[in-house]
């Protein structure tokens, strides 16, 4: 079924909750986007590690997919790197943090603030600047920052970190201080690339992980990260955030954070885990775009048979609890994360995900 309304019109009517000729959709494809490009052999980390690169990907990209949304994410080892921990740059897959740079508790108080125009942060700013500029008139484009706990996690190592958030809580917010700063100038930065929007990665929002309290004093809205929402919309840019938990905290981000779109990852094998359809039904959906729940395995493994059944399927459960809650165009057909970003993955998948929403992704309430 041919578009009726451009990407831009109706990702803006979705955001108030206006009909649309169909759901939003964006895969997330981000570093599998550099396979689109040329002749497709670019290696990830020339991507990840050149502004006018990475941007070339998510150019190409969206003309490729004909995506809704473009969302710069590079990796989640950008800030850590540039804090001095070493990052596994492989030709192919997502870069890693191998070699920590914080091991001890005095390094929690050892951290100095690099100059954020450098490095990799210089990169994803830049490529974002050269991105946004070329698709300003196609599609709705956003930056992409880890949170200060996640980057923080990605300096330490996750488990270092979650012992200390009890065992030298003080040490860990000395740290955390000195990320939120730094992370106020790359806001600062974005700002000045102009993306429509500003995503942050904040993955330790979840209860597999952390409790209520320990989120909130250290990430939540009336700590680090409230901060750094308000200087997001301070700086002209919507404000999302994606957490791809098993067990998010939903009324933390949506609710209190209150972001235009939330993207959420749906893990059926756990329980409590929340799907697209009681998520709906619970109401955050009202007043934010929810985006989910299609698993990144899906895109390397199925055929594309599976991929047009399993998205038409989440189209028809999300159309569902939309009319039942009185909505209208409230959700964005994705991926739960990360479209993965090696050569295994299957470019045709993403289409088929696109293609799919188009042909069954109408809302049309009884």
């Amino acid at each position: 079924m041919a578009d009726k309304m451009t990407h831009q019109e109706r990702v803006v009517a979705s955001l108030k909750d206006e009909p649309v000729d169909r759901l939003t959709t964006y895969p997330i494809a981000c570093g599998v986007s550099r396979r689109t490009v040329g002749d497709g052999t670019m290696l990830y980390r020339d991507w990840a590690t050149d502004p006018k690169k990475f941007a070339a990907g998510f150019i190409q990209g969206q003309k490729t997919f004909d995506l809704d949304f473009t969302i710069g994410l590079m990796d989640l080892s950008v800030i850590a790197g540039d804090f001095g921990a070493h990052v596994r740059m492989d030709e192919q897959n997502t870069p890693f943090v191998d070699v920590p740079v914080i091991k001890s508790t005095e390094d929690y108080e050892k951290l100095q603030m690099p100059d954020p125009s450098k490095g990799r942060s210089g990169v994803i700013v830049e490529g974002t600047r050269l991105f946004s500029e070329a698709l300003k008139t196609e599609t709705i484009t956003s930056g992409f920052l880890e949170g200060p706990l996640l980057s923080l996690t990605q300096c330490a190592g996750a488990e270092k970190v979650l012992m200390d958030l009890y065992n030298n809580p003080s040490a860990v917010h000395k740290a955390l201080a000195v990320f939120t700063e730094y992370l106020r100038e790359m806001v600062k930065r974005m700002g000045t690339a102009k993306p429509n929007a500003c995503m942050w990665d904040y993955l330790w929002g979840s209860y597999s992980c952390l409790g209520d309290k320990e989120y909130h004093e250290f990430e939540g809205q009336h700590k680090y990260a409230g901060g750094l929402n308000e200087l997001v919309r301070k700086e002209g840019m919507a404000l999302a955030i994606h957490n791809c938990a098993d067990l998010p905290h939903m009324d933390s981000q949506v609710k209190e954070m209150k972001p235009d779109v939330y993207t959420m990852a749906y893990y059926p094998l756990i329980p409590g885990s929340p799907s697209a359809k009681v998520c709906i039904e619970k109401g955050y959906a009202d007043n934010c775009v929810l985006c989910g729940t299609i698993d990144p395995q899906g895109y390397v493994r199925w055929s594309k048979e599976k991929m047009e059944k399993v998205t038409m399927d989440l189209c028809h459960e999300v159309s569902t609890a939309l009319c039942a809650r009185g909505l209208k165009s409230k959700y964005c057909i994705a991926s739960n994360c990360e479209v993965p970003p090696g050569v295994s993955t299957k470019l045709e998948n993403i289409k088929a995900q696109v293609d799919a929403v188009k042909k069954y992704g109408q809302v049309v309430c009884k």
